[in-house]
C-alpha cells in the first residue's frame, strides 16, 4: 500500500493571481497600451480595452506557467520561497490548468475580438517566454537574460497591431529598446541577489562568469540600449517631447549603469548603486513609454 499525497486546501484567488506576477505584469501592460495609443489609428475603445486585457491574461498566463515550471527553483530562493507552489499553498496541476487556460483564451480572444496578427504575436510572445526562456534557457546558459529578454519586449508590437492590423519602425525601434535594457536590468538584481540564484543552480552571468564580467556587459550593453532609446527622435519618428525625456532619462541610465560598470565591492558591501540601477531601470522605461504617448497626443 503506498502512501497518498496530503491534499491541500483549496488555494486562495490571491495565490492565483500572485502566479500571473503582478509587479511585472504591470510593466508589460503599461508598455502594451502605450504601444497601442502611440500608433497612428486608434480602435474603438472597447476594442482597445480588450486588446490591453488580452495582453495582460497572456502576462500572467506566461507567468503562471514560468513558476509552474521552475518551482523546485523557487523553493531554493530565499526571494522566491513564498511563492504559492514552493510555499505549499497550491498544487503543480491547478497552476498548470490556470496558465494553460489563461493563455488560451488571451489568444482566442485576441484574435476574434481584435485581429489575427496581434493575437500571433501574443502567442509567439507566450511560447517564447515559457519554452525558449523558461525551459531552454534559465538552466542552461548564462545568456537567459540575453535571449529571453525578448520575451518581455512583445507588448509594444501587440498593442501597435491590435489598433493598425501591423508593425511598424516605431514599435519595433521599442522591441528592441525593451529586449536591450532587459540584460542591464536583470544583471543589476543578479549582482544583489548572487547568492540566491548560486544555491539554486541557476546559471546567471554572476554566477557563472563573475562580478567583473557582469559588470562590464552592463555598461556594454547600455550602449545599444541608448542608441535604441533615442533613435526615434533624429529618424522623425517622434517629436521634441519624447526626444528630451528620452535623452535626459538615458544619461542618468548610462550615469548610474558607468558606477555600477567600474566599481568593485567592498567587504559588507550593501550593492547601493545596483539596487539604485535596478530601480531606476524600471522607472526609466516607464518614462520613455509615457513620453511616447505624450509626444503622440500633445505635440
Amino acid at each position: 500500500m503506498t502512501p497518498t499525497q496530503p491534499l491541500l486546501p483549496p488555494a486562495d484567488w490571491r495565490d492565483f493571481l500572485a502566479l500571473t506576477k503582478p509587479r511585472v505584469l504591470t510593466l508589460v501592460v503599461f508598455t502594451g497600451l502605450c504601444g497601442l495609443l502611440a500608433a497612428p489609428i486608434m480602435p474603438d475603445p472597447v476594442i482597445g480595452f480588450t486588446a490591453i486585457l488580452c495582453i495582460a491574461l497572456g502576462a500572467g498566463a506566461a507567468g503562471t506557467l514560468n513558476q509552474w515550471y521552475e518551482a523546485d527553483l523557487d523553493a531554493m530562493m530565499r526571494r522566491t520561497a513564498q511563492r504559492p507552489l514552493p510555499a505549499g499553498r497550491m498544487d503543480r496541476q491547478s497552476a498548470l490548468h490556470f496558465g494553460v487556460g489563461l493563455g488560451a483564451f488571451s489568444v482566442i480572444l485576441m484574435g476574434l475580438a481584435v485581429n489575427y496578427t496581434a493575437a500571433a504575436i501574443l502567442v509567439v510572445s507566450i511560447l517564447f517566454y515559457v519554452l525558449i526562456y523558461t525551459v531552454w534557457l534559465k538552466r542552461r546558459t548564462p545568456q537567459n537574460i540575453v535571449i529571453g529578454g525578448a520575451a518581455g519586449a512583445f507588448p509594444p508590437l501587440i498593442g501597435w497591431a491590435a489598433a493598425t492590423g501591423h508593425v511598424a519602425l516605431l514599435p519595433f525601434l521599442m522591441f528592441l529598446l525593451v529586449f536591450l535594457w532587459t540584460p542591464p536590468h536583470f544583471w543589476a538584481l543578479a549582482l544583489f541577489v548572487k547568492t540566491d540564484y548560486a544555491n539554486a543552480g541557476v546559471p546567471m552571468l554572476p554566477v557563472v562568469a563573475g562580478e567583473v564580467v557582469t559588470r562590464r556587459q552592463i555598461g556594454l550593453y547600455t550602449i545599444p540600449m541608448a542608441a535604441a532609446a533615442v533613435l526615434p527622435w533624429p529618424l522623425g519618428l517622434t517629436g521634441a517631447i519624447y526626444g528630451g525625456v528620452a535623452t535626459v532619462g538615458t544619461a542618468l541610465f548610462a550615469w548610474y549603469a558607468l558606477i555600477v560598470a567600474t566599481r568593485r565591492t567592498q567587504a559588507d558591501d550593501a550593492m547601493k548603486p545596483e539596487k539604485r540601477l535596478f530601480k531606476y531601470s524600471i522607472l526609466y522605461l516607464f518614462l520613455l513609454f509615457g513620453a511616447l504617448v505624450a509626444d503622440r497626443w500633445l505635440a
